[in-house]
């Protein structure tokens, strides 16, 4: 489907991601998201909520250019999306920290390798990696664990290990998908404290979630989506529930 053009939004004061008038309709027709508004400075920390089906994995797919819009404007690090030509698509990408509900570690690989990987994927020279693996390792509080396999490890420290291979290539924002999904409320607490002193140090976060006690107790701003409609952009917001 091409792309309808639209007038860009006026721009925000240190606007890192701009979506104006955005819609996705898949193949069968079926609308995902429906003109879409959405600006977010830098430095920002922002929950994305709604219930199953509202849109959020599709937003979350644009803003990594896994999908293209069907109309509007969607504009992340100044990076046109609608626009990058496919071999630019990796060069976006490394200024992006992913972390996914399900860890997506190499289980064959110990916790160094697995943080080393994203490293080497950037060509960063071996040097670089032997000083920047521990570093990043210790600040998610593994600096012990860097010989162990995922399978050894409980799943909040596989969720660490996931967080520390998102981070270490220093990115200018986190993406976390449902970060808590697989974890109890304990290590769930840890990994959002780490996210938020992440965000302290001056890093974009975006946190897809459906725990609302997490989303109700921080206080941040708080987008809800609901059939691919936002119906609620709160700072110091909380969780909506369905009427």
């Amino acid at each position: 489907m091409a792309v309808k053009k639209r007038r860009k939004a006026p721009a925000v004061e240190n606007e890192i991601i701009n979506l104006t008038n955005v819609s996705k309709a898949y193949s069968t027709g079926a609308p995902a998201l429906k003109d879409v508004n959405l600006h977010i400075s830098r430095g920002e920390f922002v929950f994305i909520v709604g219930d199953s089906g509202s849109g959020k994995s599709t937003l979350i797919k644009l803003l990594l250019r896994e999908l293209t819009i069907s109309s509007g404007y969607i504009n992340v690090m100044g990076y046109d999306l609608s626009k990058i030509k496919h071999r630019k698509i990796p060069k976006f990408r490394r200024n992006l920290g992913i972390v996914f509900q399900d860890f997506r570690l190499l289980k064959d690989r110990n916790v160094y390798e697995n943080v080393a990987f994203a490293q080497r994927i950037i060509q960063k020279s071996n040097k670089e990696i032997k000083k920047n693996v521990p570093s990043i390792l210790a600040i998610v509080g593994l600096a012990g664990k860097y010989k162990a396999k995922p399978r050894q490890l409980s799943g909040g420290e596989q969720q660490r290990v996931a967080l520390a291979r998102a981070l270490v290539n220093q990115p200018t924002i986190l993406l976390a998908d449902e970060p808590t999904g697989n974890l109890d409320p304990k290590n769930s607490w840890e990994i959002m404290k780490l996210l938020e002193q992440i965000n302290e140090n001056g890093t974009t976060v975006i946190v897809v979630t459906h725990n609302r006690e997490i989303v109700n107790a921080m206080q941040k701003r708080v987008v809800t989506l609901r059939r691919g409609v936002i119906i609620s952009d709160e700072e110091k917001g909380g969780y909506i529930d369905e009427d």
